[in-house]
């Protein structure tokens, strides 16, 4: 807290400068422009590769403006670096409504961060907002849109939805934000080639790693918040109508106990619903975002996934992984294991361990990861992993499952067992969260794949 208020205090200003949209002959370029005054500018650049896609021409006022929206989720990344008392907007206008939109934004989007280095600030007393430049004002030029864009990360969220929509290649495509192998793989397998790949090549600013190097504030921003708006513009340019997302209903719980501090929260349905509220106001598109999944718990989509075999050996979840050359399963952190346990009802042991390439519920060292994830600790593990209720009725339908075929407990379900005991039978399958904004084509087929083992 000490250094949150000497740093506020020393940089009470962060400036967006200017943003900048322009198109080469082989790809589209983002370019922000952000200033902490007398520390630092940063510059970070996205860039859309055209490929062999029908993206539309790059210009006038409506695509300007989704730029500018753009950076407006942007430099969040680099604001946290010193959280300045106020924000000023030197290239665009926002009216009061869309202030207090974007503070809501940033403050819960920061909730995680706040709470890591026990920051302790209102949403109101967060951060000001004042705008210098003018003022876009432009609905989207006549076009016709169809079909889906599908973002894809390379779990098993967006493989359940790109198998449970029946994508079609003549008139969907994936969007994968900074690919890898294995993000390619899982929309390859999904009938979409990398010719019905849309690709966003996004570069951090070096001298926010530099700040972060020198003991600056640090720590998770809603990346999800970006992925919304940049995959809004890119849908628009291809001429697709909806932006479909796989973010379930387990998104909606707080990791902290008694407090709203969620590592999800721009996949929450309250970002959903806030955001396409601000497109329909603000961006004034033809394009429709939703999550397709959000009437699903973890439990649901881990039934649906472990039917879909073609992806069991390609599919990750491992952020630890992810940043090596390969993409492989650590083992050792808590998304690793949330995975494991909620795949194993329909998957243990032998399927579950030739995926993870070890057995997880051998591991000794990962019982209190298990016991966060499971509620036993006051903080839930600040990662996209499913509810306290999830877990443990994924545990005990395993011990039962194992239980029923005179198979040996592992050592962390027995130590689980003798803990804390079973949950009531309750088969959270039957559930569905009637909050979501899907339509009736959509829900029909989502209701087709949970009901299809029954």
């Amino acid at each position: 807290m000490q250094k949150f208020e000497e740093l506020r205090e020393k940089y009470p200003e962060f400036w967006y400068n200017r943003y900048e949209i322009w198109e080469g002959e082989t790809e589209i370029e983002l370019e922000f422009e952000f200033e902490i005054p007398g520390l630092v500018q940063f510059h970070p650049k996205l860039k859309i590769p055209k490929k062999s896609l029908p993206y539309r021409a790059v210009g006038g006022d409506f695509v300007r403006n989704l730029a500018f929206q753009i950076g407006m989720v942007e430099l969040v990344s680099y604001y946290k670096a010193t959280m300045a008392p106020k924000i000023v907007v030197k290239c665009g206008h926002l009216d009061a409504w869309q202030i207090e939109w974007w503070k809501k934004l940033y403050y819960l989007g920061l909730g995680e961060l706040r709470f890591v280095n026990g920051i302790e600030i209102g949403e109101r007393e967060l951060v000001e907002i004042e705008c210098e430049g003018e003022r876009i004002d432009a609905d989207a030029p006549e076009g016709e849109a169809r079909g889906y864009l599908i973002p894809i990360g390379g779990g098993k969220d967006s493989i359940v939805t790109l198998e449970t929509l029946k994508v079609d290649s003549d008139r969907d495509l994936a969007l994968i934000i900074n690919p890898k192998p294995v993000t390619r793989e899982c929309a390859e397998l999904a009938g979409l080639d990398d010719a019905h790949v849309a690709e966003v090549w996004r570069t951090i600013d070096p001298e926010l790693m530099r700040l972060n190097c020198e003991g600056m504030i640090n720590g998770h921003t809603p990346f999800s918040a970006m992925l919304a708006f940049v995959s809004y513009l890119v849908a628009y340019l291809l001429g697709k109508e909806y932006v479909v997302v796989s973010n379930e209903s387990s998104a909606n719980e707080s990791n902290v106990c008694g407090c709203a501090v969620n590592h999800q929260y721009s996949k929450s349905f309250e970002f959903e619903r806030d955001f396409r509220q601000y497109a329909t106001r603000y961006l004034r598109g033809s394009v429709q975002y939703l999550s397709f999944l959000r009437p699903l718990n973890e439990l649901q989509i881990a039934k649906i996934f472990a039917r879909l075999e073609k992806y069991h050996s390609v599919f990750r979840s491992c952020n630890v992984g992810s940043k090596g050359e390969t993409w492989e399963w650590c083992g050792h952190c808590a998304k690793c294991l949330f995975a494991f346990v909620i795949l194993s009802p329909y998957l243990y042991p032998e399927k579950l361990v030739k995926i993870f390439g070890k057995d997880l519920y051998e591991d000794e060292s990962l019982w209190s990861t298990l016991q966060e994830l499971a509620g036993k600790a006051k903080v839930k593990p600040f990662d996209c992993v499913g509810t306290f209720e999830e877990v443990n009725v994924a545990l005990a339908m395993t011990i039962r499952n194992l239980r029923e075929t005179s198979q040996q407990l592992p050592r962390l379900l027995e130590q689980y067992e003798k803990a804390y005991g079973l949950v009531p039978e309750e088969d959270l399958t039957e559930r569905y969260n009637h909050e979501n904004a899907l339509n009736a084509e959509q829900e029909k087929l989502l209701r087709e794949a949970v009901l299809r083992d029954r």
